[in-house]
């Protein structure tokens, strides 16, 4: 067990002259970032152990990289501070709140420096966890400030801790701008703080060949102005060449104008319909009044980008068709700014570039919605902290639409407005839940992307395929219904596979007509009348359901036994041939257990209390670097190597350093410039 007050130094190794311990220190990292790859099972190439990367504050000061260990069940973790003050907390939290959070913090007292792993309470109290789970690899100086470098379980076994699953995480963060004299002296509520989120565990996939004669093309807003306010969507109209003839794109990847990295949250490409013949070309807020109503035609996702991914492949024997004949030529790229310090005068021209080829590949790849129809018979009473919808792709629709070979689910993009707090979509057969298409337990309507899947999904003629989104409204008044509108809800995952087929939305809402028989059933119990006349809209009848307990539980259950309105919908917007309507619910018989922490048999053994660190000296950290120690080193190569190949490297270790000689490790010698690694 470590040593709480064991610094990174041991007085009992001699000091070496600062050339020698830039130089073992050059020669150490270098070891330690090929052993980290090998736990990283060659993930990445061994210059870039860290491939993941965002800043975490709008001025760039806090810039995070990250790599995955599936192996381990670990993210590993490289934060940069630029101008450090007083210290940081970086975290975890459920939404993004500074409150009841999973803390790692680096402080000082104005003398020592320290870093351990913390929770907040939910009055923003910070106090030291009994369970020491981020494990500090290396603490480093800077020319402009602070390397760290830690780790973390993905599951912990604490209570205190997040727990890291797939999905969007919400990382947090706030600036100490002076020493406290403890860690329980540090409240939240008085820091500068934010939030970024991102999907931490990105699924380890091959990088697919890509063909010989492809291509690349720009999407790029031009010089835009981004406005002084903290959230803005920004629309952009652009055009294939006349004639641009039918290709596929195999990949594409973010465009980010340098210097407004932590401001581009994230992009869309959005195809126009193929029924008109041209559309307004358009450059400014999605919400302007200004903004021509032909571009609500333009919803077929092409591209879809979010802070912190990276590139996008196609699987090798697929490609998502675009140009050609019956095909729009006009484009509509959306960006997102999320600008909370509302900076003045940025100027921007990020956006997405395709790439594409006119080598037809084996499949056309194509996009299945699923989940909900946007219609307001499907609706969320006012007030509820977790209320469940669920839309059905049925057994009927996929054994009339699909092939007998079934299509292939690469890929997904889940969906809502503003209520959505979690989307997962599961596939079932013959009434059993089989497997997860894509789960987002920390879903948010402000971070949104394609992702791949770690597994593909096949689905077959005859399968099911269920969509549930959870919403909170604690924060309204009224019911809030389905539609398109922003205020309106959507529940969706736009689901990627190959083969293409016709079948192009499969989705469904609760039959019009029991919604009836439940507003009519309100009425009974009531004193505050439903309008059931017929022209009162749907929307105007949610309205004025007097909202108490009867009436909730009476639609939760309305909607989880009355039959369904199915949309088995082609690509020109016509149901398949067949009665779609008052469909029975499927019937699931055995359903999947939600995921949860595997708990070793035996905890690992952490520090017990914070690591007290020798990086700087006085009120704040020297921005230089201080002579590296070899004590530091041996520290954080003990920390992720077995005993043996311990023991192994530092007899070597032990062997260069009395001999001198840079190669005794099979590496190049680093001499001194391996002093700022």
């Amino acid at each position: 067990m470590h040593d709480p007050s064991r610094q990174h130094r041991a007085p009992g190794f001699p000091s070496p002259s600062v050339r020698e311990a830039a130089s073992m220190y050059g020669t150490a990292v270098a070891v330690f970032l090929v052993i980290l790859v090998a736990a990283l099972q060659g993930s990445v190439p061994p210059e870039n152990p860290f491939p993941y990367r965002i800043f975490l504050d709008p001025q760039g000061t806090l810039e995070l990289s990250w790599n995955v260990s599936y192996v381990q069940e670990a993210v590993y973790f490289q934060l940069f501070v630029r101008g450090l003050k007083a210290g940081l907390l970086f975290g975890m939290s459920d939404r993004g709140e500074l409150e009841n959070a999973d803390l790692v913090v680096l402080w000082t007292n104005g003398n020592s420096a320290y870093f351990a792993d913390a929770w907040s309470d939910r009055k923003g109290q910070i106090h030291l966890d009994t369970q020491q789970d981020y494990q500090l690899l290396q603490a480093q100086g800077t020319p402009d400030g602070l390397s760290l470098l830690f780790k973390r379980p993905f599951g912990t076994c604490d209570p205190k801790d997040y727990f890291i699953e797939d999905g969007t995480v919400h990382l947090v963060y706030g600036i100490l701008e002076q020493p406290f004299s403890s860690l329980e002296a540090i409240n939240t509520s008085g820091l500068q703080t934010g939030l970024q989120r991102v999907q931490l565990l990105k699924p380890e996939l091959p990088v697919p060949t890509m063909p010989a004669d492809m291509r690349t093309m720009e999407i790029r807003a031009p010089n835009v102005l981004i406005p002084g306010q903290e959230t803005t969507y920004w629309c952009y109209i652009s055009e294939l060449p006349p004639g641009f003839p039918r290709h596929h794109i195999v990949m594409y990847e973010p465009i980010v104008t340098k210097g407004n990295e932590a401001l581009v949250h994230h992009m869309e490409i959005f195809q126009c319909a193929g029924g008109f013949e041209s559309f307004p070309h358009f450059s400014g807020p999605c919400d302007s009044r200004m903004k021509p109503n032909r571009l609500n035609y333009c919803r077929h996702v092409l591209a879809a980008w979010a802070l912190g991914a990276k590139a996008f492949y196609y699987p090798e024997e697929a490609g998502l068709p675009f140009g050609g004949a019956g095909s729009s030529r006009f484009l509509l790229l959306e960006v997102h700014y999320h600008n909370p310090l509302k900076i003045q005068g940025r100027r921007d021209s990020s956006g997405i570039r395709l790439y594409y080829t006119a080598t037809l590949r084996h499949f056309d790849a194509g996009i299945l919605e699923l989940g909900l129809v946007y219609t307001p018979v499907m609706a969320i009473p006012p007030r509820e902290p977790a209320f469940v919808l669920t839309g059905y792709c049925t057994d009927k629709c996929t054994q009339l639409a699909l092939p007998a070979a079934g299509i292939h689910i690469f890929a997904s993009q889940l969906h809502t407005h503003l209520t959505g707090r979690k989307v997962v979509t599961v596939l079932a057969r013959d009434g059993r839940e089989l497997e997860v298409v894509n789960r987002d337990n920390h879903y948010s309507p402000h971070f949104q992307e394609i992702r791949m899947l770690k597994k593909v999904v096949s689905v077959l003629p005859g399968d099911v395929l269920i969509t549930s989104c959870t919403y909170n409204t604690e924060d309204r008044k009224l019911a809030t219904v389905g539609g398109f509108g922003i205020l309106e809800e959507m529940c969706v995952n736009y689901a990627h596979y190959y083969p293409q087929t016709q079948l192009e939305l499969c989705k469904s809402a609760v039959d019009a007509g029991f919604l009836q028989k439940y507003f009519h059933l309100v009425n009974r119990f009531n004193s505050e009348e439903v309008c059931t006349c017929p022209q009162a809209s749907v929307p105007q009848q949610f309205a004025s359901v007097p909202w108490n307990s009867f009436s909730r539980d009476v639609l939760a259950a309305l909607y989880g036994f009355a039959p369904i309105s199915m949309h088995c919908n082609k690509s020109s917007a016509v149901r398949f041939q067949g009665e779609w309507d008052l469909q029975p619910l499927p019937e699931i018989i055995s359903t999947l257990e939600e995921p949860t922490p595997q708990c070793p048999a035996s905890q690992a053994q952490h520090p017990a209390g914070p690591i007290v660190l020798s990086i700087g000296h006085g009120r704040h950290w020297s921005p230089e670097p201080l002579p590296p120690k070899a004590a530091p080193l041996r520290w954080i190569l003990e920390e992720v190597m077995d005993s043996a190949l311990f023991s192994h490297v530092s007899e070597t270790l032990a062997a260069r350093e009395a001999e001198g000689d840079g190669r005794a490790l099979g590496l190049p010698d680093t001499g001194s410039a391996a002093a700022s690694p």
